[in-house]
């Protein structure tokens, strides 16, 4: 699957244009993406410099991305070309500003392998959390 991964905010933690701490598990979850041959694009606001600073900060910690805010599709090329504006062509967008937030990295990876939503792994834990918990009984029901 090929996943585009924004950097700040969802990498590390949103300190724009420095680069702020990173996210609990995000690179050993983005390596173990890696390994399990999934294509990585970092799809970022981040250019020129800042960029470089980026990528450099990723390659550091054992993390290399198949492409750097493209997609190397023809389309893609053509279009960014012509300055036209054009949509990454990716399996997952992984950012910070998804609707209802970020979900933890390990949350992300079981989302990824599993193939269900977010809002199919919380169901799942929720009625997970709720047979485990057992009733108390009431007081009236001596005979338990």
């Amino acid at each position: 699957m090929v996943i585009a991964v924004d950097f700040d905010g969802t990498i590390v933690e949103h300190r724009y244009p420095e680069i702020g701490e990173e996210r609990p598990f995000a690179t050993e979850i983005l390596k173990q993406l890696i390994a399990d041959r999934h294509k990585l694009i970092l799809w970022t606001v981040r250019e020129g410099k800042l960029l470089d600073e980026a990528i450099q900060w990723c390659a550091d910690r054992g993390v290399t991305f198949y492409a750097v805010n493209s997609d190397f599709s023809d389309m893609f090329k053509e279009a960014k070309d012509k300055n036209f504006s054009c949509k990454l062509n990716a399996d997952y967008f992984i950012d910070d500003k998804n609707i209802g937030g970020l979900p933890d990295w390990p949350t992300i990876y079981k989302i990824i392998n599993s193939g269900k939503s977010y809002k199919q792994i919380l169901r799942h834990q929720l009625r997970s959390e709720l047979v485990e918990q057992k009733p108390p009984f009431p007081k009236w029901m001596f005979w338990k």
